[in-house]
């Protein structure tokens, strides 16, 4: 597979710096050479241009940056929409979660309709009317699905770049009021850790890659690093106890490179000044490693 890495050190989607040095700790931990190990054609790309926190004013606390975060997944959603025209699997290294509104424009303008399938704590489903702290990186799978201000949602020039029923998110345990009304009336496939916990994490993503496959030309993996237990993946920014175990995380990641179904990935919320001896960005190549094929036998 010939892999393109592209970088997206946005942190204003949140208010905890650091995240802006995601994509270069997940360098650091030897995501290159670990997919190269795999028989993979490894390309990097660098990073797309984000501004810094600190040159920038907010206008409105209810979209708090909105202009220069829609600016930023602009230019991304161009550069992913190259890498699939190139032929190759685009891998954003993140940055907060509120880019996957432009890897997922990117995809869409290039490929056609696909699900996504969202690994994350929280349901990233809230809106300017429901947000309870103004932060974009906590809207970006409504925006998605179509849902919030427009300047979100037609980021790219595709709205809605994913139907809901075609969206699995998974691993949530923390939801804010009104996203999880938005998300009950949307239509959106929600497993809860109480769910992971009842049925499993093999049941629950083989239910995911049903619902996202189904008349899709290919799934979209967010993995916002938050879905894992603290106690495994200290360096995010919005850490929640009770996540994935590191065997449950490595299982889904094998069981979406079995099924052979996802065209492209981002992996987000890394914050190395969180986190402990880069800790949490090695976990993440791990996990990246048994997506793209990483076996134990």
């Amino acid at each position: 597979m010939r892999i393109h890495l592209v970088g997206a050190p946005l942190d204003l989607g949140q208010e905890r710096r650091g995240v802006d040095m995601g994509p270069s700790a997940i360098r650091a931990a030897r995501l290159e050479r670990a997919l190269e190990a795999l028989g993979h054609e490894v390309e990097d790309e660098g990073n797309i241009h984000a501004p810094e926190m600190e040159t920038k004013r907010v206008k409105d606390e209810k979209l708090r940056f909105l202009d220069e975060i829609v600016r930023a997944c602009e230019t991304l959603a161009n550069r992913v929409e190259k890498c699939c025209k190139e032929g190759a699997f685009p891998l954003v290294l993140g940055g907060d979660h509120s880019i996957a509104m432009g890897t997922m424009a990117g995809l869409v303008r290039a490929r056609g309709r696909h699900g996504i399938i969202w690994f994350d704590a929280h349901g990233d489903f809230n809106t300017y009317e429901t947000t309870p702290s103004g932060n974009i990186h906590g809207m970006p799978l409504s925006a998605c699905c179509g849902l919030g201000h427009p300047k979100l949602v037609n980021i790219g020039g595709i709205a809605p770049k994913a139907a809901p029923e075609n969206v699995a998110l998974v691993g949530v345990r923390n939801l804010d009021p009104g996203e999880r009304k938005l998300l009950q009336d949307a239509g959106v496939h929600v497993y809860t850790m109480r769910e992971l916990d009842e049925r499993g994490i093999r049941s629950v993503v083989k239910d995911a890659i049903k619902v996202t496959t189904a008349g899709t030309q290919g799934v979209h993996l967010s993995f916002d690093t938050d879905v894992l237990d603290p106690a495994i993946a200290p360096g995010t920014g919005t850490p929640w106890p009770g996540g994935l175990t590191y065997r449950e995380a490595h299982l889904a990641m094998e069981m979406l490179g079995d099924a052979e179904i996802v065209t492209s990935a981002e992996i987000v919320e890394v914050n190395p000044l969180l986190d402990t001896r880069n800790k949490t960005a090695e976990l993440s190549v791990d996990l990246l490693s048994s997506l793209f094929g990483k076996r134990i036998l």
